[in-house]
């Protein structure tokens, strides 16, 4: 079993912030896969399906980012989990908004959350990490992150959370370097798509149906929504 872990805070006031860009990431990843309805489990809520053939469960530490460790550590423990099998999404001040590197183990680069789950797991576990940008300045640092995304993000972060989740079966797969080229691609492709269309051209619904051999899943339908209702378009 691999466990996915998405970070970021619980509660309405905090679901649109640039922190919880981990738990957008496996929320696109339990709609586009067609997990069921999270239930609470392991101090979070868990979703429990299969993505390319192995089971995972997706897990979002209800804890505070701050104190994710005990949530991720009890799952790792009920399920006799290797520190390898747990792929951690999260945001990334130190990459372009957009932009998304695979690694394993390594430094913390400051965030609370990559923090205790090194001290509950160990270093070796998967980071997903998902830029969000930086400020420019620290002290401007927790301002950003827990303010939420603005409506221009919309024109990348919906392809880029649909490309995550597409993508991640071949994370639960071990085939970590395909997931990252198959990401960087498709937002290459969003880029030149957009830059092509005549302004003001709307974006493609993700709610459209697909054509046949398209990748996007069906489950995409209510990410779409949902995002379209955070930016008020």
């Amino acid at each position: 079993m691999k466990l996915f872990v998405g970070l970021g805070n619980p509660g309405a006031e905090y679901a649109f912030n640039r922190h919880n860009v981990g738990f957008m990431a496996v929320d696109a990843i339990a709609a586009a896969h067609g997990f069921p309805a999270w239930r609470k489990r392991f101090q979070g809520v868990a979703a429990e399906g299969k993505l390319g053939g192995e089971q995972v469960l997706l897990l979002k530490p209800q804890t505070y980012v701050n104190e994710s460790g005990r949530s991720v550590g009890e799952a790792v423990r009920f399920y006799k989990l290797d520190i390898s099998d747990v792929i951690v999404f999260h945001d990334e001040l130190d990459l372009v908004p957009g932009k998304v590197r695979v690694k394993t183990g390594g430094g913390t680069a400051g965030h609370n959350g990559l923090k205790s789950l090194t001290a509950h797991l160990g270093n070796d576990y998967v980071r997903v990490r998902i830029g969000i940008g930086h400020p420019g300045a620290k002290e401007l640092v927790q301002h950003w992150v827990l303010h939420d995304f603005v409506k221009f993000d919309q024109f990348w972060l919906e392809p880029l959370l649909g490309a995550i989740a597409n993508a991640a079966p071949d994370l639960a797969q071990g085939a970590n370097d395909q997931f990252q080229s198959f990401v960087a691609h498709a937002m290459h492709m969003e880029a030149e798509a957009r830059d092509e269309r005549p302004e003001p051209a709307p974006r493609k619904r993700l709610d459209a149906p697909s054509t046949e051999g398209e990748k996007p899943a069906a489950a995409e339908i209510s990410l779409g929504s949902r995002l379209r209702r955070w930016f008020g378009s």
